[in-house]
């Protein structure tokens, strides 16, 4: 039987559930990030937006039409990119000031339906170790994401 590794993904989102079921755990936010760096190392993937450096700024913004995530939220890109650099040829996805590879993107949904945001991840070149089912993990974590921003929000008002 394998043993379990604190570090292995699927343990760190199964933490990630138990605390965000318990509604007065208020250190989700560390947990959250742990995940989403855990998921880009474990896709081999460049950024996601903790890890982005210079290339985007945390907190910083394009303009919604210049976002690739923004047009996988209205369906004009997949959620699941293997090479970018073909979408950006075709004109489909916007022109960046570095190269795409394989670009993952999901919404974070909230039970209203109002998209709060998506949690994306890309590659400088196509990932052939990134598939549909690391697609459905980031969209689990959304998932989790969704149920712990509205939970913050109950607390609030």
């Amino acid at each position: 039987m394998k043993e379990f590794d604190p570090a292995d993904l699927e343990v760190r989102i199964a933490d990630l559930l138990v605390a965000t079921a318990d509604g007065a755990d208020e250190d989700l936010d560390a947990p959250v990030q742990d995940v989403l760096k855990l998921l880009r190392s474990n896709l081999q993937m460049d950024v996601e937006v903790e890890q982005a450096g210079q290339l985007i700024t945390v907190g910083a913004s394009d303009e919604l039409e210049a976002s690739w995530c923004q047009r996988v939220v209205d369906g004009r890109l997949p959620q699941y990119i293997e090479d970018g650099a073909k979408y950006q040829a075709e004109g489909q996805a916007p022109a960046t000031p570095f190269p795409v590879g394989t670009h993952l993107s999901v919404p974070i949904v909230l039970s209203s339906g109002e998209i709060y945001g998506t949690l994306c991840c890309f590659s400088h070149h196509v990932n052939g170790r990134v598939n549909h089912q690391d697609l459905r993990t980031l969209g689990y974590t959304a998932q989790l994401a969704a149920d712990r921003i509205e939970q913050a929000r109950e607390r609030d008002e």
